[in-house]
């Protein structure tokens, strides 16, 4: 098998752009809001439009794509994303923007699918910590400084070229995808089965993400989690739950999924925490603020390449994949946790250098964890449900950004003015050290013997 390097280049910007999209649209609501017209809570819809479907169709789409298609839809979701983008740039009202962010939303969930199923297809077994660190180091890093991408474009350019400014990379990407990806087929054709499930997880999972994310501060929403539970538990006592769960039971993957759950909260929280912190407690000034928190993403971009290659150098001297890739995973995971605990003495007397240090040791364990840990749970996917269980991991970091922020902001008002930083750092700390005891714990063996690439085994 020859490495087709630029397909993994396309996961990566695709990564990149799908995940700048969650952030990018914050900082521009109030210019959104009266350019169009609007209210302050509909604007916020430019931003939930995109974020619900994208959550809620992951499953969904996983599912559709099990067994070949990836060619078509990426093709399609590309496509569509930058036809969404420019419709939304060119929006005369509210509506017409958030109808656009859907389906912009609606393309993004096929393309978080389909980029680590495309970086692993793309490499042989021996390259695929390398492969699957560039689109898990560079979808977080989209995430992180999307803020600073769209403050830069709102005051230089206006409001509209935040959603422009993402359409260069996709006409790139699918000039590059058309060419150079082989012809696998056509993605399943829905029946009305899967339709039903799709509605289920859709609506399960979208009230589940509107509760964490507009609960902490409308704490009566917190019920739709309530109202969430029974479609989802329809959903996976069904036929078309059942599956999913199966192969992650199959396989042990559920501890692995709770590991990426958890480091996603406690990224998110911690990311709340200390730009809250630093504007309000320690007056530092907006660039400043901007400029201390870039040194986590900048952390995570060395150490992404690093951790790639060192869980290749493993998995090539002891022949065990995907077990090699757990050593580095369990220590990026380690380090995170590490710079975490060491932000939560923050006090208003730290200087910006005195945080930045420890973000970027967060970051640098971010970097090294990404790549190895989806290329842990990957490989030990079955090769026919390898887009279902990139859909379960995905789903996983989703619910862990929203929940960040909302645990952050509820330990904060728990603990007071006083000790609200502390108590928030703290939560995420904890996070993510539920994460490294999830990905550390030796599992069951459910395939004896000598494991090979696409074998299923414990994590």
């Amino acid at each position: 098998m020859r490495d087709r390097w630029v397909l993994v280049g396309v996961a990566g910007a695709l990564s990149f752009v799908a995940m700048l999209d969650m952030n990018i649209v914050n900082v521009a609501l109030a210019d959104i809001a009266a350019g169009l017209d609007a209210s302050a809570a509909t604007a916020q819809w430019a931003v939930l439009g995109y974020q619900l479907p994208v959550v809620a169709l992951l499953l969904p789409v996983g599912r559709l794509l099990d067994g070949g298609g990836v060619r078509p839809a990426l093709l399609a979701a590309t496509a569509g994303f930058a036809l969404c983008s420019a419709l939304a740039a060119l929006a005369p009202w509210a509506a017409w923007l958030i109808g656009a962010r859907v389906g912009q939303g609606v393309c993004a969930a096929v393309l978080f699918v389909l980029m680590p199923v495309l970086a692993v297809r793309a490499v042989r077994p021996e390259a695929r910590g390398r492969a699957m660190s560039v689109p898990a180091t560079l979808g977080p890093l989209g995430a992180v400084t999307g803020p600073a991408v769209g403050g830069l474009l709102l005051d230089h350019l206006g409001w509209r070229w935040v959603f422009l400014v993402k359409i260069p990379f996709c006409l790139l990407a699918l000039a590059v995808a058309w060419k150079a990806m082989p012809e696998d087929g056509t993605p399943r054709r829905p029946d009305r089965r899967s339709l039903s499930d799709a509605l289920a997880v859709a609506g399960g999972v979208g009230l589940l993400l509107l509760a964490l994310t507009l609960g902490a501060e409308r704490p009566p929403l917190l019920l739709l989690a309530a109202v969430a539970v029974p479609p989802l538990w329809w959903w996976l006592r069904g036929p078309g739950g059942r599956p999913v769960t199966g192969v992650l039971r199959a396989a042990g993957l559920f501890r692995a999924h709770g590991a990426v759950l958890a480091l996603a909260a406690g990224f998110a929280a911690m990311h709340y925490v200390v730009a809250l912190h630093l504007r309000q407690d320690g007056g530092v000034s907006a660039t400043a603020t901007g400029l201390t928190v870039l040194a986590f993403p900048l952390g995570m971009a060395l150490a992404g390449p690093l951790g790639g290659r060192l869980a290749d150098s493993r998995l090539r001297s002891n022949r065990r994949a995907p077990l090699g890739f757990r050593p580095v995973s369990v220590t990026g995971a380690a380090l995170t946790a590490a710079g975490l605990l060491l932000l939560i003495p923050l006090d208003a007397g730290w200087s910006p250098l005195d945080v930045a240090w420890r973000l970027a040791v967060a970051g640098i364990g971010m970097g090294l964890n990404g790549g190895p840990t989806q290329a842990l749970v990957l490989g030990a996917a079955p090769p026919e449900r390898i887009a279902t269980v990139g859909s379960t991991v995905q789903v996983a970091r989703s619910l862990g950004f929203a929940l960040g922020p909302a645990l952050a902001i509820a330990a904060w008002t728990l603990a007071g003015s006083g000790g609200g930083a502390w108590a928030g750092l703290t939560t995420a700390a904890v996070a993510a050290c539920l994460a490294v005891a999830l990905l550390a714990l030796p599992g069951r063996r459910s395939v004896p013997g000598r494991v090979r690439a696409t074998d299923k085994v414990p994590t």
